[in-house]
């Protein structure tokens, strides 16, 4: 898919509305921990700066339900977003309070506002169309860089579309290079093509696993999701979290990879521990003879020489979740080994955002990945072959 080009308007001496995804890590102190996601605005924000426009930003910060909440306010935001610009970020008072309105037709060219969380109003989630009108009304151009929240339809993503023509809206430069490398990693990988799927949940991850089985060569299974595969089997997998529900959909999966020719890898060994705690008494113990009482929260030792040996010859890998509970020191070894393993190869690597972005920064191999999502949850849509609402409306209509 084509999408309209931010290098097609004309902004010069115009407001361009700029939706970003500024949803970022904080520490118990309110300091930021990973800065990825703002500096990777800085492109788009640049680009209308030197088209002498007057830029607005809107973002939103964790979920603080329609309320104004000074833990989730954009302060922290707009002050590491000055220091990666280098130019003043004015911190609106509101989001379309009549304060905010004025501040925002008084902008004048090259300067910035960043609008207050844009969760603080309860219609954005709601997709309200009368505040995407408001959020409509502060400028002439309407730019979405904010891949991370693309497959939510609200109103400053997917609402805020409508009022503007296709010679007035466009995506940015990170929302296009994510959905151009999604594109071509899904339908033209170089071969033998991989994808590790971990996570917590079965549920989560069962569309994105069905629409990838064709794609793919081999799938890695790891993390909790593990667990509702290997109790299909028949495997004793003791306290670990199972989706009993989904044992059926679990078995419809490891049936169509086999009719596929899909290699289709579950862990045959885990670490498993007597409950869920960093203080938690551990062992190593095969998939099949976990104990009861007990949970797996880790892969273990062979299942992660099984799983290297299995990518060694691998062209292409996409990561999606981690292989277990890596927030715990104690269990985040199999995660770091395949991670470490994945930064060495000479594949093209492509990290699914959220969690497993999160792992990556944290053990400094990051730098050594192809492409690192911004978005997890977009990212998966996309794997499960859906059309984002916040791209939809910005994709070129063929005449």
């Amino acid at each position: 898919m084509e999408l309209l080009n931010i290098k097609n308007l004309n902004l010069r001496d115009k407001k361009v509305f700029i939706r970003c995804d500024f949803n970022v890590p904080m520490d118990e102190f309110g300091n930021i921990s990973d800065d990825r996601r703002i500096r990777s605005a800085v492109a788009t924000i640049n680009y209308c700066l030197d088209q002498d426009c007057a830029v607005i930003l809107a973002s939103h910060l964790g979920r603080p339900k329609g309320e104004v909440n000074e833990k989730y306010s954009l302060a922290p935001v707009a002050r590491r977003l000055q220091q990666l610009l280098k130019r003043h970020v004015e911190l609106a008072s509101g989001v379309v309070d009549d304060a905010t309105l004025k501040q925002a037709a008084d902008l004048p060219r090259h300067e910035i506002l960043l609008l207050e969380n844009i969760r603080f109003e309860i219609g954005e989630t709601k997709n309200d169309a009368a505040l995407s009108e408001k959020l409509a009304s502060m400028a002439e151009f309407y730019v979405n860089d904010a891949f991370g929240v693309s497959h939510r339809a609200h109103a400053s993503v997917e609402g805020i579309t409508k009022f503007f023509d296709d010679e007035h809206k466009a995506a940015g430069f990170l929302l296009e290079r994510e959905i151009k490398f999604f594109g071509k990693l899904i339908n033209e990988p170089v071969r033998p093509f991989a994808a590790i799927v971990g996570g917590s949940k079965v549920s989560g991850k069962l569309e994105a696993l069905v629409n990838l089985l064709p794609k793919v060569d081999k799938v890695f299974i790891g993390g909790g999701m593990a667990f509702t595969f290997l109790k299909q089997l028949g495997y004793d997998i003791g306290a670990s979290l199972v989706e009993d529900e989904l044992l059926g959909e679990a078995q419809k999966i490891m049936d169509e990879a086999k009719k596929l020719g899909v290699k289709f890898y579950l862990p045959v060994d885990v670490v498993a521990a007597d409950k869920f705690a960093e203080d938690a008494v551990s062992k190593i113990v095969t998939a099949q003879e976990i104990p009861n009482g007990w949970m797996g929260l880790d892969i273990g030792p062979a299942t992660v020489r099984l799983y290297r040996e299995g990518l060694g010859d691998v062209q292409t890998v996409l990561w999606n979740g981690p292989m277990g509970v890596y927030e715990m020191e104690k269990f985040a070894r199999g995660s770091t080994k395949i991670a470490h393993f994945v930064a060495d190869s000479y594949a093209t690597t492509v990290v699914g955002g959220g969690d497993t972005a999160d792992l990556v920064q944290r053990i400094n191999v990051d730098e050594e990945m192809t492409f690192i999502s911004t978005g997890g949850g977009a990212s998966l849509e996309l794997l499960e072959g859906k059309i984002l609402p916040g791209v939809a409306q910005l994709i070129i209509k063929p005449e």
